[in-house]
C-alpha cells in the first residue's frame, strides 16, 4: 500500500519530527509513506470570514496539487465520521483488498480545509471534536495507521 499524508505548512518541532519518523520506520514494513508539506498561507491573526476563505482557498489548491486521480483520499475534519479502529483498520484493509492501494490523507492548515478539498474527498475522518494542532495531528494520524496495520496483523500492539 502506498500510503501520503498531505500537510499544510512546515513541521518545527523536533519532537513531532522525530515521532513522525520512528512511524514512518515501523510502517516501513506495510506500506510506503510519504509525508508531504504543503507551504502554509501567510495570513494576520485576524481575518474576516472572507479572508479566511480565501487562505482556505489558496492553501487549497496546493493541496489538490499533491494528490493524483487514483488516490483514495481522506480528509481529517472535525465535523468526519469517527470510527474507532479497529473499523478505520477494517476500512484500509478493505480499500488494499478492493483495489485501492494509494491513500491519501490530507490535514489542513489551522482554519481547516477549503470546500475544494473537501468535495474531492472520499471520505471525511474526525478524530472527535477536541481541537488538535495540525502538527500534533500529524503524529496522531500517523499512529492510527500504524495501529491499523497492527490490529490487521493480528499484533498485540492496539490493547
Amino acid at each position: 500500500m502506498n500510503i501520503k499524508i498531505v500537510c499544510v505548512g512546515k513541521l518545527k518541532e523536533k519532537y513531532f519530527k522525530d515521532a513522525i519518523v520512528e512511524y514512518q520506520k515501523r510502517l516501513s514494513r506495510f506500506a510506503k509513506v510519504e509525508l508531504v508539506q504543503v507551504p502554509d498561507e501567510k495570513a494576520p491573526e485576524k481575518l474576516s470570514a472572507a479572508e479566511q476563505e480565501k487562505v482556505k482557498e489558496l492553501e487549497g489548491q496546493r493541496i489538490l496539487n499533491k494528490i493524483k486521480d487514483k488516490e483514495y483520499v481522506y480528509v481529517t475534519a472535525i465535523k468526519g465520521k469517527e470510527r474507532t479502529s479497529e473499523t478505520f483498520a477494517q476500512e484500509l484493509k478493505d480499500l488494499a483488498t478492493y483495489g485501492h492501494s494509494d491513500v491519501a490523507f490530507v490535514i489542513g492548515g489551522s482554519l481547516g480545509t477549503s470546500q475544494a478539498v473537501n468535495k474531492r474527498a472520499d471520505e471525511l475522518l474526525s478524530f472527535g471534536k477536541l481541537t488538535m494542532p495540525h502538527q500534533l495531528m500529524r503524529v496522531v494520524l500517523i499512529e492510527q495507521i500504524y495501529r491499523c496495520f497492527m490490529i490487521n496483523s493480528g499484533s498485540p500492539y492496539h490493547k
